[in-house]
């Protein structure tokens, strides 16, 4: 796929008739992702995954869609998480009428809570350095954009080379708040929320900054060598073991 490719798709369950967009793949940013585990994940499992338009708002010079996608066993039927993107379109916008743009979701406003990043010291630091092939292992996760891998393409793109998915971030991300608040026990998380705010180049080392309040864990995670936030949001937590609790506010720690 080179970027002068053209999607198109039509939604036809939004109630309120069908939209036709076009869009140029190059310009389209992934800008949010919204996760609920309801139990564990198995590690050897056949699943299903079904995927529906949950949000469509037309920005006039671009368009949110956000895709909502269910991953159940396929055996029992027993849903296991939902994952929610938010991506968005730039240069496809102004398809409905621009005193009243056209805007849908299947969601309540409120399910997802504000980014609130405190001015407080972090109640943990962890820093995590990629390795340069990062994205190249990662892309056999399914994601084959040619953004992360091809050199010509990132640069057309606006990048000096292949940048990391930005699922990729996430991930560490998820990673240093269950290392530092759940005792390596990835069951303990509920929900995680991230906002994408900047590419990060592989080889970079990502420091996340978390503060612990209550059950959720509210972190920013920075490329360490540009001092840039790269990513926001919170992981909210079934629980959280009172001794650790007892001892991340009290210090401040780097883990390594």
């Amino acid at each position: 796929m080179t970027p002068s490719t053209r999607r198109s798709f039509t939604s036809c369950t939004t109630g309120m008739g069908s939209h036709t967009l076009s869009f140029d793949a190059s310009l389209l940013l992934h800008g949010q992702q919204y996760i609920e585990i309801y139990r564990p994940i198995p590690s050897y499992a056949s699943v299903v995954n079904r995927v529906k338009v949950a949000g469509l708002h037309d920005k006039g010079k671009a368009t949110i869609l956000e895709l909502e996608t269910t991953t159940s066993l396929k055996e029992s039927g027993e849903i296991l998480c939902m994952n929610r993107s938010t991506i968005y379109l730039r240069g496809a916008g102004g398809f409905s009428d621009s005193s009243r743009p056209y805007s849908y979701a299947t969601y309540p406003a409120n399910q997802v809570s504000r980014i609130s990043i405190p001015n407080s010291a972090p109640s943990a630091v962890c820093d995590d350095q990629t390795k340069q092939s990062q994205a190249l292992l990662y892309r056999l996760s399914g994601d084959y954009n040619p953004l992360h891998s091809d050199p010509d393409i990132a640069q057309l793109a606006g990048f000096t080379r292949p940048i990391l998915h930005g699922l990729c971030t996430l991930g560490f991300a998820a990673r240093a708040v269950i290392k530092s608040f759940c005792n390596g026990e990835p069951t303990a998380v509920k929900s995680i929320f991230g906002r994408f705010l900047l590419h990060v180049y592989p080889g970079e080392t990502l420091s996340t900054e978390m503060w612990l309040d209550g059950q959720k864990v509210h972190y920013q995670t920075k490329a360490k060598e540009r001092n840039r936030a790269v990513l926001s949001g919170y992981v909210l937590l079934q629980h959280i073991p009172s001794s650790l609790m007892d001892d991340k506010i009290k210090d401040n720690k780097v883990v390594q």
